[in-house]
């Protein structure tokens, strides 16, 4: 039996579909940003105009996932490359032991495996992939959480960068500014997110018991 043999079987059908939707999906992003749009962009923003502030069920799957710590595209791309890669494995280790798995207990398999990989992937990969914003879910989680100054200083001028983490202990990467009545705010300066007007964070200094007792 050949590769494509073996691609092309009924009980790996849907990873086959998941390997191909890789290409459909990174070619789609790929061809929207050379039309000076991105698709990731705009269904990031979807989401955090949808579910901001949402505290339960998808909200917080996407949350704890990692959506917002990385661009939404490569949450997709990630989560369709490891569901295929675990499908294929599983039914291999399926044959070896007796026969393969019916799809859909297969598929279920493989979908169990994908999420706890997943969420380590896209914490790993918001490491490496450098992003101006963080399009979360539920952004407004975020404020009440100390941060630092990454891109600055916050003052009156142009808005900065703020890293803080969520409540899963992902990394985000937001806008905010100072308060109006908050003297500057130096790059490396510890911060706490007070309000988010207007798309973008208000942030004062923290107080040095926030600092000492980071939460997680």
């Amino acid at each position: 039996m050949t590769i494509v043999d073996h691609f092309m079987q009924p009980e790996v059908r849907p990873f086959a579909v998941a390997a191909v939707m890789i290409v459909l999906v990174g070619g789609i992003e790929v061809g929207s940003m050379l039309l000076g749009l991105s698709i990731s962009e705009l269904f990031g923003h979807a989401i955090d105009l949808g579910h901001d502030g949402d505290n339960t069920g998808i909200g917080q799957v996407l949350s704890w996932i990692n959506v917002g710590g990385v661009p939404l595209m490569i949450c997709i791309l990630l989560g369709l490359g490891i569901f295929s890669i675990a499908g294929f494995l599983v039914q291999d280790a399926a044959r070896l032991v007796a026969v393969a798995l019916p799809p859909s207990a297969a598929g279920a398999l493989a979908a169990v495996i994908t999420v706890p990989l997943l969420r380590s992937a896209t914490r790993y990969a918001a490491r490496l992939v450098p992003q101006d914003e963080s399009y979360a879910v539920g952004l407004s989680d975020l404020v009440g959480r100390t941060g630092e100054v990454a891109v600055g200083p916050l003052d009156g001028g142009l808005p900065g960068r703020v890293r803080v983490k969520d409540v899963h202990g992902n990394w985000h990467t937001v806008t905010a500014s100072a308060a109006p009545d908050s003297p500057p705010l130096p790059v490396g300066a510890p911060v706490l997110l007070v309000d988010r007007k207007d798309g973008r964070f208000i942030a004062i200094a923290a107080a040095d018991d926030l600092t000492s007792s980071k939460t997680p």
